[in-house]
């Protein structure tokens, strides 16, 4: 499978997830954390790709890079940033 092939299914599935969980999700909070995680992840994913920690095969990704780093690194980092918000105010106001 290749790295894009499995961007698009996290991507889709974080799209419905997203849709589902929306009465959880605060767009103020949501802009700015995705701006300092992406960065972050920028600046992390070049330095653990350069430093040769972590390595992509080329015929596997897109070619579309963040300096070193694939575009297709950062579909996680979304995820991320839309799931543990939403799961945290969904358990929150269970308890």
């Amino acid at each position: 499978m290749c790295y894009l092939l499995l961007t698009l299914t996290v991507i889709s599935v974080l799209s419905v997830y997203g849709f589902l969980m929306r009465k959880w999700l605060v767009a103020k909070p949501l802009l700015a954390t995705t701006g300092v995680m992406l960065t972050l992840t920028a600046i992390f994913d070049n330095v653990i790709i350069g430093t040769g920690i972590v390595a992509y095969d080329p015929g596997k990704i897109s070619g579309i890079t963040i300096g070193l780093a694939p575009i297709e690194d950062f579909a996680y980092t979304v995820l991320a940033i839309v799931v543990v918000p939403s799961l945290f105010n969904f358990f929150r106001t269970k308890l």
